[in-house]
C-alpha cells in the first residue's frame, strides 16, 4: 500500500498526540508512536491500523536524548526514512511555584522542553543529509502569556518557542530544505488534567474556551504537510497573544485576576489520583485522546464559555486599569530616578 510518508509523534499515547497520530494515519501516513504508557500506545496503534496504515509502538521517555535517538533509529530500520517528526510530549506540575519541588520542576522541563530539543536533534540528524523532512514542535498560547499555577509548563513552552526561533534561523541560514514549524495550542480537553502532578485540593481544568484534541491535531498535520512557519490555534488565543504584544503587562494582570479560579473545578482531588510526572499513568489502562471535559469543549461558541463573557469583559476592564496604573507608577519612578541622578551629578560637579 502506497504511503504518504513516515510520521513520528511523541506523546502519542494520549491527548493531542493520540489525536495527531490518528489524523496522520487518516491522511495516509504510517505512524511511529512514541510515549511511555504501554496501554495507551497499544490502543493508539490499533487506531492507526484501523485507518489502514502501519503502526510502530516505541516506548520511550523523551527526557533522555540517547533513548530518543535510539527510537529514531528503530523507526527508520522498521518503517523507513522519517518524513515528519512531531514533538508533542509533555508533563507538568500544576501548583503555585512555592509548592513545587525543585526536582519536580526540573522533571517537567526535561520532558516538555528538552524532549522537544532531543526530538528535533534526532530528526535533524537524519533529515539534514537527505535535505528534506518536516519537524513540527507543539507549543501553546502559554508560550506567549504566562499564567499562575503553571510555571513549569509556561517556562517550558516559552523555552520551546525560543529554541524553535533559533533553530529555524540556522536552517534558513544554511539553505536547508528541512522545514521547522510550530503549532501553538489553545486549552484542550485531554487526560493531562486527570493525571498531572498537583498539590491543589480541587481538580485542574483547562482555561476556557476549551477545544477537543482533534482540532489542534488537524492543524498539526496541515502544518506538517504545507510547512508554514507557525500557527496559533483558536481565535480567542490569537486575540490574547495580540493584545499582550500590543500592551505589555496586560496578560499578567488579566491572568492574575482571571486565570486562577478558572483553572479549578468544584470537584475535589481524589486521594487515589495518579501522577504521570515520573511514571506513565497509562501504562496499564488506556486513557484515549479526550479528558473529562467533553461537555464544555466546544471552543468559543460553547454555551459554558459564552455565559462567562460578561464576567470576562469586566476582568479585562479591571486588568486594563491595573496595567495603566502600573505604567504610570513606572513612569513616575523613572522620572524621580532621573531627577535624583541629575541632582547628584550637579552636586558632584559643584
Amino acid at each position: 500500500m502506497t504511503t504518504q510518508g513516515i510520521a513520528v509523534v511523541t506523546g502519542a499515547s494520549a491527548g493531542v498526540g493520540r489525536a495527531t497520530a490518528r489524523a496522520f494515519a487518516e491522511r495516509g501516513f504510517d505512524v511511529a508512536l512514541l510515549a511511555r504508557g504501554t496501554a495507551g500506545l497499544e490502543a493508539a496503534a490499533k487506531e492507526v491500523e484501523a485507518a489502514g496504515r502501519r503502526a510502530l509502538v516505541v516506548p520511550v521517555d523523551v527526557a533522555s536524548y540517547e533513548d530518543v535517538d535510539a527510537a529514531a533509529s528503530r523507526v527508520e530500520d522498521q518503517l523507513g526514512p522519517i518524513d515528519v517528526w512531531v514533538n508533542d510530549a509533555m508533563t507538568t506540575v500544576f501548583a503555585p511555584l512555592q509548592d513545587v519541588e525543585p526536582a519536580q520542576f526540573q522533571r517537567a522541563v526535561e520532558v516538555t522542553f528538552l524532549g522537544q530539543v532531543w526530538g528535533t536533534m534526532a530528526a535533524l540528524s537524519r533529515m539534514r543529509p537527505r535535505d528534506r523532512g518536516n519537524i513540527v514542535n507543539v507549543g501553546s498560547a502559554l508560550a506567549f502569556v504566562g499564567i499562575p499555577l503553571q510555571s513549569a509548563y509556561c517556562s517550558s513552552k516559552f523555552a520551546c518557542r525560543g529554541f524553535f526561533e533559533s533553530t529555524r534561523a540556522e536552517l534558513l541560514h544554511q539553505g536547508s530544505h528541512v522545514r521547522l514549524s510550530m503549532v501553538h495550542l489553545p486549552a484542550v480537553n485531554t487526560p493531562q488534567f486527570d493525571w498531572c502532578e498537583t498539590t491543589l485540593d480541587h481538580h485542574p481544568q483547562p482555561v476556557p474556551p476549551i477545544y477537543q484534541p482533534e482540532l489542534p491535531a488537524k492543524f498539526i498535520v496541515d502544518v506538517a504537510i504545507d510547512g508554514r512557519r507557525s500557527k496559533i490555534v483558536g481565535s480567542w488565543n490569537k486575540m490574547l497573544v495580540l493584545m499582550d504584544s500590543l500592551f505589555p503587562g496586560l496578560g499578567n494582570q488579566y491572568a492574575a485576576i482571571g486565570a486562577w479560579d478558572t483553572q479549578l473545578t468544584d470537584q475535589t482531588v481524589s486521594a487515589s489520583r495518579p501522577s504521570n510526572l515520573e511514571k506513565a499513568a497509562d501504562e496499564d489502562a488506556d486513557a484515549g485522546a479526550h479528558g473529562i471535559f467533553d461537555h464544555k469543549a466546544g471552543g468559543v461558541l460553547d454555551p459554558s464559555f459564552v455565559r462567562t463573557l460578561p464576567t470576562t469583559a469586566k476582568r479585562f476592564a479591571t486588568a486594563i486599569g491595573k496595567t495603566m496604573r502600573e505604567a504610570r507608577t513606572t513612569r513616575r519612578a523613572k522620572s524621580l530616578d532621573r531627577a535624583s541622578f541629575a541632582a547628584q551629578e550637579k552636586g558632584a560637579a559643584a
